[in-house]
């Protein structure tokens, strides 16, 4: 999801994410929750999370890895979720509360400057420090959130190659529309920003991680109920929707060819019971504080 980014500290990305991003993330909320449930049941079953830790969940969205979390710690432990949409956190509080979770609480905050202390066993975020303006400082700030030795671990996106529920789409795309140019509004980095395990490392060793690994995580992901939806959602969000998004005019003169392209595409998928599914591959990266 979103990264973690306070009013105090809005940027151009936050104001992205909060004017434009949010309605779209609120109408494919079935996408990105439940469609990444296969992802994260292979996932959260390794998590070095233990009953009575205090968690900080960076970037945690609709609250679903947040309430999670909760769930690992039990009632003697603590979850913190952060992000930037208020509107994301409205829901994780709804489903905490229905859930009756009394451990878990959501807040605005900017990862990249909140004064932190160290007063944290986990520090969590799935799929938000792809998006970090400045992932150095992002992750750095994050380890001063850890007591020494506590242990971050944060979930991104392989290759465009890995993952053909995300590229597959915009190449289509590509195919009838230009790429973005230099000045398009944008998110931040983007989905694959953290791709390289050598790069990232190298990020992690400069934010003062020690023990850093790399572990490979495949699994399938629910890309829409019908081929309809899956059009709407790739349209709408992610690297082909930005394609779309930033040809404008042209975009829309073209709408018919490109869904029908799409179409075509997404037909030759597979089909399961709750809607098409493709392939995603993650890194689940995982680091201690020295202290």
């Amino acid at each position: 999801m979103s990264t973690a980014l306070a009013p105090e500290g809005d940027t151009e990305f936050v104001d992205f994410w909060n004017e434009i991003l949010v309605p779209k993330f609120i109408r494919f909320k079935h996408v990105l929750v439940g469609g990444l449930t296969h992802h994260s049941e292979a996932i959260f079953p390794s998590l070095q999370v233990k009953a009575g830790d205090n968690v900080l969940d960076v970037g945690c969205g609709f609250g679903d890895t947040a309430i999670k979390l909760a769930k690992l710690v039990g009632p003697t432990g603590r979850v913190v979720g952060l992000d930037c949409c208020q509107a994301f956190m409205d829901y994780g509080r709804k489903d905490a509360d229905e859930q009756g979770l009394k451990n878990v609480t959501f807040e605005e905050g900017d990862a990249l400057i909140y004064p932190f202390d160290a007063e944290y066993d986990f520090v969590f975020s799935r799929f938000g420090t792809m998006f970090f303006s400045n992932p150095v400082a992002g992750l750095r700030n994050m380890r001063k959130a850890l007591k020494p030795g506590g242990i971050v671990t944060h979930i991104v996106w392989r290759t465009r190659a890995d993952n053909p529920w995300l590229s597959m789409a915009k190449d289509v795309v590509l195919q009838f529309l230009p790429p973005p140019g230099e000045d398009a509004a944008t998110c931040g980095p983007g989905p694959f920003s953290m791709a390289s395990q050598e790069m990232v490392t190298g990020m992690m060793k400069s934010a003062g991680y020690e023990n850093i690994k790399f572990e490979r995580a495949d699994a399938p992901v629910l890309v829409g109920r019908t081929v309809r939806d899956a059009i709407d959602f790739q349209l709408a969000i992610g690297p082909a929707g930005e394609v779309f998004r930033e040809a404008g005019d042209e975009a829309e003169e073209k709408r018919e060819e490109i869904e029908a392209a799409l179409s075509r595409a997404i037909e030759a998928q597979k089909m399961e019971a709750d809607g098409i599914v493709m392939e995603s591959s993650s890194w689940i990266i995982s680091a201690t504080n020295p202290g």
